[in-house]
């Protein structure tokens, strides 16, 4: 079985630690067609600010695109082709109207044993970012590298390494950038908290 995406490590202890711990009131309201049309409406009230946003996601086939709008007047647009090409390969199209800079270009490929996500931004000297892990969904292996094409420098290096059974989910992250050097060890036990 596919160990993932880099980003998959240690997700399902972050979800322990922090998913569904609010502070704050929230407020969502979703609705989907047949036609496979979903419409989702949220407000959330935190320290005495509002802040909402609509989304709406379209499916049509292997195409998928979501288009959200919030508080800030932001325009979120994210256009997703499933199996581009090869039935493994995902392609991601992101764009933020009215920042045009923000694009980002993203393919993600799946394999019985690795999992490889390539992510260009699409501006003039775009940030370019490659991760690659290795495994299987009990034991795996990662890599996630930036690079700054406008300073011709890497601007991250991470390593991780997770480990998972019925009793245990166990991520090790060695986070390298300059001028900080992080590791964390989050462990949960299954149904018990995160340490």
């Amino acid at each position: 079985m596919a160990p993932g995406l880099y980003t998959d490590i240690g997700k399902k202890t972050r979800d322990l630690l922090y998913r569904d711990y609010c502070t704050h009131q929230k407020f969502t309201l979703s609705t989907c067609t047949p036609q496979g049309v979903a419409i989702t409406a949220a407000g959330t009230r935190l320290n005495g600010s509002i802040f909402s946003e609509l989304q709406t996601q379209v499916k049509n086939k292997n195409i998928t695109v979501d288009i959200k709008t919030n508080s800030d007047s932001d325009l979120l647009t994210t256009v997703t082709v499933d199996e581009f090409g090869t039935p493994a390969l995902k392609s991601i199209l992101n764009l933020v109207v009215p920042d045009q800079r923000s694009g980002k270009l993203e393919l993600q490929y799946l394999h019985e044993f690795a999992g490889v996500n390539a992510s260009v931004g699409l501006n003039p000297n775009p940030m370019v970012n490659l991760s690659g892990v290795f495994g299987s969904k009990e034991l795996s292996v990662g890599v996630d590298v930036s690079f700054d094409t406008a300073t011709s420098n890497f601007t991250k290096y991470n390593a991780a390494l997770s480990l998972t059974n019925p009793d245990l989910i166990a991520s090790l992250h060695l986070h390298i950038q300059p001028l900080l050097l992080e590791l964390s060890c989050p462990t949960a036990s299954q149904g018990t908290r995160a340490h």
